[in-house]
């Protein structure tokens, strides 16, 4: 069997971020390095040791859910750090013969109801945080992705190595960022065997240092919504709130939303934005904003 190096990774660093003394150890002896004991937190767990140890190793063993919700508790983990501790506990054998990857498409329904979403900015996020479909308030608030070579057109890819994006979300940059790369970090353990998702991974590695340290630090994020200051070179400073809709019969689908209060300054700086847009295509100068 293959080892599973993913999961030795992420007990490692998410023990390695506990704080004992919150958990209520007062240890007097000196500690070598940051967080909980592999004892301390297999007693935490209720699992042995050398059990826990060979887990931490990336041993081939396979725990049970009991376990990995045992050790959930006992790193205090959040339902989508949970998540990803099962899935990535669960990764196919090496070897193990896998069905061809299907292309991701959206169904004419869903891009319908982009084109009937009016003046806010809406797009459909898929595997490996790919942007499969956005309407014209996305283009004009976000990127143009439609205007990009189809490899290139990934939020994971845009947020962290395009200037645009870095002054788009100006202060929050490091907070977007880091929780995309979060989010690719997921959809890792749920498609082990995407060869495209590895391709992203090591590009963004050879080409961003930030990237590399979040990737290190093994955070885990699961989108629902948020609040999100943007600084748009036509729109001026915007606050919108942002909300997650996963489809039923496509789990690996994502709608994302852009919302501005009714009657606030950014609900009229959309409005704006929707007529410089159509005015804009209108002229042929295409659909997106200038860089910033």
């Amino acid at each position: 069997m293959e080892r599973n190096e993913g999961l030795g990774d992420f007990l490692r660093a998410r023990r390695a971020a506990m704080d004992p003394q919150r958990i209520g150890i007062h240890d007097a002896s000196p500690r070598r390095v940051p967080g909980l004991r592999r004892e301390e937190l297999a007693a935490l767990a209720g699992v042995s040791v050398d059990y826990y140890t060979r887990l931490e190793q990336g041993r081939p063993i396979t725990p049970s859910d009991a376990v990995l919700d045992a050790l959930a508790s006992a790193l205090q983990l959040d339902p989508a750090e949970r998540g990803y501790l099962h899935a990535v506990a669960r990764r196919p054998a090496a070897g193990r013969r896998r069905a061809p990857r299907a292309v991701q498409k959206v169904r004419p329904g869903i891009h319908a109801l982009l084109a009937r979403l009016g003046d806010t900015p809406a797009f459909v996020l898929g595997r490996r945080t790919d942007i499969l479909a956005g309407n014209r308030m996305a283009r004009a608030l976000l990127a143009d992705f439609d205007a990009m070579p189809v490899r290139d057109r990934n939020a994971a890819r845009w947020i962290v190595l395009d200037e645009a994006a870095r002054s788009l979300f100006a202060d929050s940059w490091e907070l977007v960022a880091s929780g995309i790369v979060g989010t690719l970090r997921m959809d890792a353990a749920r498609h082990p065997d995407d060869t495209r998702t590895a391709e992203i991974v090591g590009e963004l590695s050879m080409q961003s240092e930030p990237f590399r340290r979040w990737w290190a630090g093994q955070k885990v994020v699961q989108f629902s919504h948020d609040t999100k200051v943007l600084h748009h070179p036509i729109a001026g400073r915007l606050t919108l709130h942002t909300e997650v809709l996963t489809f039923p019969g496509d789990p690996d689908q994502s709608l994302f939303t852009f919302l501005a209060d009714p009657g606030s300054p950014s609900d009229e700086a959309l409005r704006v934005l929707s007529a410089w847009a159509a005015d804009h295509a209108r002229s042929g100068g295409g659909r997106a904003a200038p860089a910033v």
